[in-house]
């Protein structure tokens, strides 16, 4: 084969660096790529077979799935609700004069009760399509330390004015509605409003409920584990929230109705101190309630990305393969020694090599994203919604971040000049700081710069799950939470990919390579 020259065409290096690539071996070990991935997630999804059963007295029954909202999302959608109906136009205003409740310690005080508001404890008024579980609505309230909000359909969240409320600084709150429209206002005196956010509510039916609500979610602590990770719990907490001068607009003469949206008061706290509901003075409604409405994310399930957990160990494959190319130089037939590695064999080297990551990439992903979901609800397993666009965001993630780490591994090994370096320099960046951060071992902290500051950060192109400002959770990288979007994750390895490959380049993939023993 004759010498590479600066005047052959590049699609014509292309193609003789595809030709290189084609020996059993490496076809073998290619292969292996998206079969490991896809045998492994496969197996995950039959192995978590069984259905859930709850017990009612003696009796099983299948355990009831998470309510999903407008979107088709998991929620929680608890809370303690006194309601009217009402139509197309009309509007409650009210006047909320305190807010308190209680909070459950964890270990090892776990049984001592003190009095005390978490964060998100929400207490005020709402417009709800009906009092089924994920139906939409439009809620008005304060919040134990977040001041003022307006929220609508457990994913949407608008501040208002900031503090709490006391009988010395009572919260005016009001809600109107006219047809789809939800307006939400705040005031001080009663007199003078300030509009806090305007909603639109699509499909909303001619009749709403229209009311007053109190949840109260729960207190998130973590128990210390491993070297500095936690694992996160839960503790029941309950809110009350008193309200007067309730004034109604468009709803029709009648009682209030009351109940809880959700299951509550099976605690012994509910049973024996205090149970939710509502309690009538004066014309004051004392109203407590304890839950929340919020995107479940994680705690719903399994994600449709937990199947790839074979993905690091073909990434591994990959990374051999991929390093171990560079040596795949054809001899020169005069002389018998290897044809120098210039830097436009280096590019089409890792054009090759990329194309092939991110076919094993599709394949595998493709594979594995929709059924193992499907698989898993087979076996009643709950598994977190993800719309189609994303799972097929998923699907191109896995394969860029497959064909980026392909050509990563080769310029490290076009700038280190040993095989076995770049593949553990490869390794150590890449792999490594994504298993040590996903397993529950590091501190939440570090594992978060793990994934930012690393090669690793590519990882994130599979997460589906988002985190929520309002919504109080464990937001690490253990629970699915990567601390950088899909978009940046890979940009991050795309970042370093490049700048490994730019220095390889300037040194014209590293001088003359030795003959490969792998063929």
């Amino acid at each position: 084969m004759p010498n590479v020259s600066e005047a052959t065409p590049f699609a014509a290096l292309v193609r003789r660096e595809w030709a290189n690539l084609r020996s059993r071996r490496r076809m073998i070990a290619l292969t292996a790529v998206p079969v490991v991935t896809i045998l492994l997630g496969l197996l995950l999804a039959l192995g978590l077979g069984g259905r859930s059963v709850c017990s009612e007295g003696s009796v099983e029954v299948p355990c009831p799935t998470d309510p999903a909202g407008p979107d088709g999302e998991a929620v929680r959608d608890s809370f303690y609700f006194v309601h009217r109906p009402m139509g197309k136009n009309g509007s409650i205003t009210v006047r909320m004069t305190s807010m308190n409740g209680i909070i459950t310690y964890p270990p090892p005080d776990h049984d001592e009760i003190v009095p005390g508001l978490v964060p998100w404890a929400k207490a005020g008024v709402i417009i709800k399509d009906g009092t089924a579980q994920g139906s939409s609505y439009a809620a008005l309230m304060v919040t134990g330390a977040h001041g003022v909000r307006m929220q609508h359909d457990f994913t949407h969240d608008t501040a208002g004015r900031p503090g709490g409320v006391s009988a010395g600084a009572p919260r005016w709150l009001r809600l109107t509605r006219s047809g789809d429209t939800i307006t939400g206002q705040e005031s001080a005196d009663g007199t003078r409003w300030t509009r806090v956010g305007v909603v639109r509510l699509a499909g909303l039916p001619e009749t709403v409920r229209v009311g007053l609500f109190a949840a109260s979610p729960g207190d998130l602590t973590l128990r210390p584990v491993a070297i500095g990770a936690g694992l996160p719990q839960v503790r029941f907490t309950q809110a009350t929230a008193t309200f007067d001068h309730i004034s109604l607009d468009g709803v029709p003469l009648g009682e209030w109705s009351r109940g809880s949206v959700g299951e509550m008061g099976r605690t012994d706290w509910e049973k024996y101190h205090r149970a939710p509901g509502l309690v009538e003075s004066d014309g004051a409604f004392t109203v407590t309630g304890t839950g929340d409405m919020s995107p479940l994310g994680g705690e719903s399930g399994r994600t449709v990305e937990s199947n790839l957990l074979g993905l690091p160990i073909s990434l591994l494959i990959l990374i051999a393969v991929a390093a171990r190319f560079l040596t795949a130089m054809p001899p020169h037939p005069a002389t018998s020694a290897t044809v120098p590695s210039t830097g436009r064999t280096l590019a089409a080297k890792a054009v090759v090599i990329g194309a092939v990551g991110l076919l094993a990439g599709l394949v595998a992903a493709a594979v594995v994203v929709p059924a193992g979901a499907m698989m898993l609800r087979a076996n009643g397993v709950n598994v977190v919604p993800a719309p189609a666009l994303t799972q097929l965001r998923v699907v191109a993630g896995v394969a860029v971040l497959l064909a980026v780490a392909a050509v990563f591994a080769l310029a490290l090994r076009a700038l280190l000049r040993r095989t076995w370096a770049a593949i553990l320099v490869a390794i150590a960046t890449l792999v490594l700081p994504y298993l040590v951060a996903v397993v529950p071992l590091l501190p939440d902290d570090v594992s978060r710069w793990l994934l930012r500051l690393t090669p690793a950060a590519g990882f994130a192109a599979e997460q589906t799950l988002r985190e929520y400002p309002q919504v109080v959770a464990h937001y690490a990288p253990s629970e699915g939470y990567f601390p950088l979007p899909w978009w940046a994750g890979l940009g991050v390895l795309c970042v370093y990919t490049a700048a490994v490959l730019a220095l390889a380049l300037r040194r014209r993939g590293g001088g003359t390579t030795s003959r490969a023993r792998w063929r």
